[in-house]
Parts: C-alpha cells; structure tokens; sequence
C-alpha cells in the first residue's frame, strides 16, 4: 500500500480522496480511503450492498461530521463494490473473506484497535468483526443490520437470466436487488449477483451468539427488518438501540438523528 494523500482537514469533505489498495489473502484489491488526523482515533466505515464509501459515507455527511469530531475515517469498498475488484466467482464471497478484508485493510494500516461502523451488508460484516477480532474493534454501529433473510430469498438463476437476456425478474425480492443495483451506473451486476450467490447460506448475525463489545444497533423506523434488528440489540450484552425516525432502509444513512446519535456514542468511554 502506497502512501495516503489527505485532503485538507478545512475543506468540505465531500469527495473520497483516490483510492490506496490493500491486498486481500485471495489476492482480490480492496480500495481504501484515509482522511483525517493520522494521530486521531479510527472509525473504519463499511458500506451496504450495492453502495460504495463514496456514496454510503462521503456523499451522507458522516465523513465530514466524523473529521470534524475528530477522528480519523478509514473506509472501504468492500469487494465486488466501488473501485475494489469485482470478482464474478460466486467462491469469491462469504463472510468470512469480508471479515478477511477488513482485517487485511487494519493490517495495512498497522490499526491495532478501531471503531467500526457499518450499514446494512457493512453492518453483518461488523458483527462478525466484532465476533472475530475481539479488542480490535473497541466498539461499533451498525446501521439497518439484516439477518441475511432476503438473500435466502434471491433467485440467483433469474437474475443471471435477466443479465444474459433481458428477460424480466418476476420475484419481487429479487427485482428490488436488481433495480437497487442499476442504481448506481458503475456497479457490476454481474459481481453483485455473485456476491449474493455466494453469501446465501453462509454465516448471519445470531442473538444467541452477540459480540461483547459495547454496540449501537440504529434501524429507520419505516424499515421492513426493523424488529429483527431490535432482537438482535436485545440479544446483545452492551447493545443499545435507536431508531431512526422516518426512515427506511434506503434513507437512513442521511439522517441527521441517526449520525449525532452515533457520534455520541463514539464518545462514551469503553472501559
């Protein structure tokens, strides 16, 4: 990994400054983005499914309030998103290699101890994160964190035929995938698909088996997974819960409630 170049902590932080790469055990380059005092403590941020740091992040207002509050973001686009590599090889995405991920991006950092935040896909992550890599995450957000229901739910066939073909997704989950994808001109649907291939069936975050770490569980009050993410709080040891006023899952990144809510968190002692 090449040396990071900063932006100016007094300009308006808007733009994800150009990606250093890390390399994952698979040899898959996941691109990271460092802004703030080096010396200042770390929040890693891990985006959702089918977003990237620039948009989950940058484009939300966190890196900007989190700079000014000061802490030190280092982001990432997890594989397959973003300016990370996109494999098209469903073997090439489980949990565990996302977990894997992350821990190469703190190696490559020399990162002995982070908080995390994470949304949606990027808050899985941060749960078995957390579950892993014990005091290296001194405690974490996650945001709109699913149990990995939807996936199993996914027609991973149709949606390989609707990118060969055109043909028309008829499974209302798996359309919602799709056309949340599109979304972003730059996404591969080919390696989201494959992400969601290779993920269905694999490790979800389980009350039964809660990280220690202090956690703050933030879920839009107009979100469909709204009370598993509650049980998953109620489940967890140091959980504590938010919800997010008039929010859904798609919104609640840019919530105003939701952010100073995390920053007050991230300021509480961890013991």
């Amino acid at each position: 990994m090449t040396a990071t170049v900063r932006p100016p902590l007094s300009a308006s932080i808007r733009e994800a400054p150009a990606p250093q790469f890390v390399m994952a055990p698979d040899a898959v380059r996941i691109a990271t983005y460092d802004v703030g005092d080096e010396g200042a403590p770390v929040v890693l941020a891990v985006h959702g499914f089918a977003s990237s740091a620039q948009v989950n992040w940058f484009d939300t207002g966190w890196v900007r309030e989190l700079v000014r509050a000061g802490y030190r973001i280092v982001a990432l686009d997890q594989r397959g998103h973003g300016s990370s590599d996109k494999p098209h090889d469903a073997g090439a995405y489980s949990m565990q290699r996302l977990v894997a991920d992350v821990v190469a991006v703190l190696d490559a950092y020399l990162l002995d101890e982070v908080a995390l935040v994470g949304y949606s896909l990027g808050a899985r992550v941060g749960w078995h994160a957390a579950l892993d890599l014990g005091r290296r995450i001194s405690h974490a957000v996650l945001g709109g964190i699913p149990d990995g229901q939807p996936l199993t739910r996914f027609r991973v066939d149709d949606a390989l035929e609707h990118l060969r073909s055109g043909a028309p997704v008829e499974d209302r989950i798996t359309r919602a995938y799709i056309e949340m994808a599109a979304r972003t001109p730059t996404n591969d649907l080919a390696a989201l698909v494959a992400l969601v291939a290779g993920m269905q069936g694999g490790l979800q975050p389980d009350p039964a088996r809660p990280p220690r770490q202090p956690v703050l569980f933030a879920t839009g009050s107009e979100d469909a997974i709204l009370p598993r993410s509650q049980r998953l709080a109620a489940g967890t040891p140091n959980g504590e819960f938010f919800e997010i006023p008039g929010r859904n899952h798609f919104n609640a990144p840019t919530s105003r409630p939701f952010r100073g809510r995390a920053l007050a968190f991230l300021e509480q002692p961890t013991g």
